[in-house]
């Protein structure tokens, strides 16, 4: 489908083609939809590429809110931006940017701090429409209202997103395919170990669940020079791969008689690790997390839980008698537009090996295979192109 460029449309809404979530849990489905121009503040992107997260499965299958239909779900992309709205001078048209689902204001108290990564004047939401003003830019072609996802709905030809929530990427550094990584899993695996954790060199680390957060944790672990780094999950066929992002050791959960994963841990780290991260979202992992996270000093770092209702299960007595420390994690403790650049020069150095994430690729039209390889866990990453 051709599309006109940015000053050909005026300022008036771009037909194009867009993968929407019309039925929980159903295939998408590829329909003809309008993308509104940009207000005061907003971007409008064409995608070029965008990759499936956990986070869009997960909101896929829900039926009941937050889950919403009709939506259009992604939020790991890159793009061009196409046009801008009124009050925008970080980027112009043509610029190559990232979008996120963090924004970053840089004026507020608390994107001037350097203890947290949650703007104030932004801060994160499951908002059906844009951040300022909750109102969708997107509609079928009755008029019917396509409602956002995590304020950037990559899975779109053309999406909108608020100045706030985009990075302004060189194209020169690093290709779109990579870049995309850095929307959410790569970055919040990565950054929990940096900014989160701390991570201290010669530390030893636990990671329970080995999937694309848990890798990237393990390559954040490497990169702040831990000397142990121990994974834990219940497929060894991750072994090879865990080793190139520098896994040290590895538990197969499943193999260990009748033996409770902590206990293992707490043998092998004589007394328990001083990181542990649980990277699947389940309760029951991550009171195992906590118990082998060393006394006196030990952090567990969450990452989610089975669904927004869900309670940790950990003992109070437990939590101040033995001087552990639990921490919830998002996008890793990372400011996305200062501290994704470091990521991007980890990258080039080779600190950072994003192509180990990628298992797939495939084309705009193929994008229920995608939802469907890791859904059932044959791939970390899929890349889905617009134009391939």
């Amino acid at each position: 489908m051709e599309h006109k460029s940015s000053m050909a449309n005026g300022g008036k809404p771009i037909r194009c083609r867009a993968a929407v979530c019309q039925k929980a849990g159903e295939a998408l489905v590829m329909e003809e939809i309008l993308v509104a121009p940009p207000m005061a503040y907003e971007v409008r992107i064409r995608i070029i590429c965008t990759s499936l997260c956990h986070t869009d499965v997960k909101y896929w299958k829900m039926k009941d809110p937050p889950g919403i239909v009709p939506r259009i779900l992604g939020h790991e992309a890159v793009g061009e931006v196409e046009s801008v709205g009124d009050q925008v001078s970080e980027v112009k048209q043509g610029d190559i940017v990232i979008p996120t689902f963090l924004a970053e204001c840089g004026e507020c108290r608390d994107c001037a701090s350097n203890k947290s990564n949650i703007c104030s004047e932004h801060p994160y939401k499951l908002s059906q429409g844009m951040p300022r003003c909750g109102t969708s830019r997107f509609t079928d072609l009755s008029g019917e209202v396509l409602h956002h996802f995590m304020f950037v709905s990559s899975f779109s030809e053309y999406t909108v997103v608020d100045v706030t929530h985009l990075i302004k990427l060189d194209p020169i550094l690093i290709s779109p395919d990579k870049a995309c990584l850095l929307g959410c899993g790569v970055s919040t695996g990565v950054g929990a170990a940096w900014r989160t954790a701390n991570v201290e060199k010669g530390s030893t680390v636990a990671i329970f669940g080995l999937g694309t957060v848990g890798l990237a944790v393990a390559q954040g672990a490497r990169i702040c020079g831990a000397a142990r780094i121990i994974g834990i999950d219940i497929n060894p066929d991750k072994l090879t791969m865990a080793k190139e992002c520098g896994v040290t050791e590895f538990v197969n959960s499943r193999s260990i008689g009748d033996k409770s994963v902590s206990q293992v841990i707490i043998e092998m780290t004589d007394g328990g690790a001083d990181y542990c991260f649980e990277c699947v979202g389940l309760s029951s992992l991550i009171k195992e997390a906590f118990a082998c996270c060393r006394k006196g000093r030990g952090k567990t770092i969450l990452f989610g839980v089975e669904d927004s209702v869900s309670v940790l299960g950990l003992k109070s007595i437990d939590v101040i008698s033995q001087g552990k420390t639990v921490i919830g994690c998002i996008y890793g403790g990372l400011k996305p537009k200062s501290d994704i650049p470091t990521l991007i020069q980890w990258y080039l150095d080779k600190k950072l090996q994003l192509d180990l994430f990628i298992s797939h690729e495939v084309g705009f039209e193929e994008i229920n295979k995608a939802f469907n390889l890791l859904s059932e866990g044959q791939c970390l990453r899929c890349v889905i192109w617009m134009t391939k």
